[in-house]
């Protein structure tokens, strides 16, 4: 869709880089749907220092990236595992 292509150009630099997370959650949501369907695939664990690898090659605040796509419900977490859920949302 072209709002998300407009998100993703906004918010990531021509390296890939996250520049800042978007204060308006709806944009936000576009980073995190993104960021979820490139790193994690469906049905894998994934232990909380490789979900930090992962999401360091994006952005330094890794913490808040995973728990942001926990709450939104993009993945799951259980005794510091973690795993890619289905998408809620349209």
């Amino acid at each position: 869709e072209a709002y998300e292509q407009k998100v993703l150009a906004d918010f990531f630099t021509p390296q890939g880089k996250l520049k800042q997370l978007p204060a308006q959650h709806k944009k936000l949501l576009v980073i995190l749907r993104y960021l979820v369907k490139k790193e994690f695939e469906p049905g894998v664990h994934y232990a909380e220092k490789e979900v930090n690898a992962k999401l360091l090659t994006y952005f330094t605040d890794t913490a808040s990236l995973r728990r942001y796509m926990v709450d939104n419900r993009y993945l799951a977490r259980e005794k510091g595992v973690y795993w890619r859920l289905e998408p809620q949302d349209p």
